[in-house]
């Protein structure tokens, strides 16, 4: 079955920290937890990833208009950590940049781990910053950016929707 995509509602919390769970502690530092579930509370552009009846994916965005510098960027993705590699990341991402195109950002900008940074790279992403152990012990912090064609379509040539 074909995964929907579908704006987060508050009955979608627990689905969403056992997401996070299953990627501990190797994308994400069993202390980040609090932040999360803090996030959550009020989580702004959020979507989550249903597949067969499950919830199995879920990220953001975020704008700060106060920040030229870094304006537009990427919230707590994760796809569950049994379904890494199906694709889902991929597509929750394209959906998230196709939302920034569509609210006129240019650059999309993410904070993350050395884990994860491939993936990113692998999607056009490049490297700005790398602090070692910036998260914690043996998570280092990785601040990349990719620019986005605003006036050129969808990401990889996808429309933009909400049922995929």
């Amino acid at each position: 079955m074909t995964p929907l995509i579908r704006p987060f509602v508050a009955t979608d919390t627990a689905a969403c920290l056992a997401l996070f769970e299953s990627n501990m502690p190797d994308f994400f530092l069993p202390s980040e937890r609090v932040d999360f579930e803090a996030y959550l509370l009020d989580p702004g552009a959020y979507w989550v990833a249903e597949q067969n009846g499950a919830l199995v994916a879920c990220g953001g965005v975020w704008q700060d208009p106060s920040r030229p510098e870094r304006p537009a960027g990427l919230a707590w993705g994760m796809v569950r950590r049994d379904l890494h590699r199906s694709g889902l990341g991929s597509l929750l991402l394209r959906h998230r940049l196709d939302a920034l195109r569509d609210m006129g950002k240019s650059e999309c900008w993410i904070d993350t781990s050395q884990h994860s940074a491939p993936f990113f790279v692998h999607h056009g992403f490049q490297e700005t910053n790398r602090t070692p152990d910036g998260y914690g012990d043996g998570m280092d912090e990785v601040v990349m950016v990719k620019k986005l064609d605003v006036g050129q379509g969808q990401e990889e040539g996808q429309g933009h929707t909400t049922a995929l």
